[in-house]
């Protein structure tokens, strides 16, 4: 059970993560309509917003405030939602249920449904041009990385290494290549552009970077526990996907037990990334172990 100050945390960044995306995304009614109100259908259908809140909590650390970071978390959220819209696709993973209701190209169908993962693409990188420099990296450098971690060598890398890898044996160095990129390329780039927006010194970003690295391969591992362990109800999807799919997850490779051990010992080993910070990362220890546990 989630300590309150981190609940209440929580739900008031995510808050003020969608009044910010809110701002920045096209009204409903500005035409093309049906373009914005798919986006918009997709972007705020009550998601956790972890990445914006990881990307937050890393300038807050830095710099004792998340405010700099703000159009970066926004802009790591669409990415986010694009590529679930554009995982959801028949052509993809095939899922007709996404964050407890159906999925875009249900509702839309699926013309409109390509089309909106890549409007929030685009409309990512409107976004994230709006932050300021910090005191260590210009605004080109966080774009840069940006599209970078969301480019064909790391996270589209992850998704075409995943659909290459349906219903073929691959052992844990190959799974975890793919998870690398598919999932913890987005919750790193995260941290690392919150510590960039505070202006970080380059033993804070090494730390970040590691701390962000190992938290997004647990995350993956525990989604891919879920997947096997938890209801439709709890986690608002498909469950059972995977095995349907023949794809590769540590539950199938390294069993259950194993999994848990690796998720646990990833981490340890963010947590330990953190310790040349000081209580001001506290919340990002608290993040941390809250992934570990979270059961949706």
């Amino acid at each position: 059970m989630l300590a309150t100050d981190l609940k209440t945390h929580l739900t008031t960044t995510r808050d003020a993560v969608d009044r910010a995306l809110d701002e920045f995304l096209p009204k409903q009614k500005t035409p093309p309509v049906t373009i914005h109100k798919a986006m918009r259908y997709s972007l705020f259908a009550g998601g956790k917003r972890l990445r914006p809140i990881l990307c937050l909590a890393a300038c807050e650390a830095i710099c004792g405030n998340d405010k700099p970071a703000m159009p970066l978390a926004c802009a790591v959220e669409l990415i986010h939602t694009y590529s679930l819209v554009h995982d959801d696709l028949p052509c993809m993973d095939d899922d007709d249920l996404r964050r407890g209701r159906p999925t875009c190209h249900m509702v839309f169908g699926e013309g409109i449904a390509v089309l909106t993962g890549d409007a929030l693409l685009t409309q990512a990188f409107e976004v994230a041009a709006q932050t300021k420099p910090s005191k260590t990296f210009t605004s080109a450098e966080m774009l840069l990385e940006l599209a970078r971690a969301s480019g064909s060598l790391w996270l589209i890398a992850g998704q075409v290494m995943d659909v290459e890898a349906e219903g073929k044996p691959i052992n844990a160095e190959q799974l975890r290549a793919i998870h690398e990129r598919k999932t913890a390329a987005l919750l790193g780039v995260s941290v690392r552009l919150g510590a960039m927006a505070g202006g970080a010194t380059k033993e804070q970003m090494t730390a970040m970077a590691k701390f962000g690295y190992c938290i997004g391969l647990a995350f993956q591992i525990i989604d891919d526990i879920l997947d096997v362990t938890a209801t439709e109800e709890q986690m608002g999807k498909s469950v059972r996907a995977d095995a349907e799919h023949d794809k590769a997850t540590y539950p199938k490779i390294l069993g259950l037990e194993k999994s848990r051990a690796e998720a646990k010992r990833l981490t340890d080993e963010a947590l330990a990334a953190l310790k040349i910070f000081d209580k001001k990362a506290n919340r990002l220890r608290e993040i941390a172990s809250c992934m570990l546990a979270r059961t949706n």
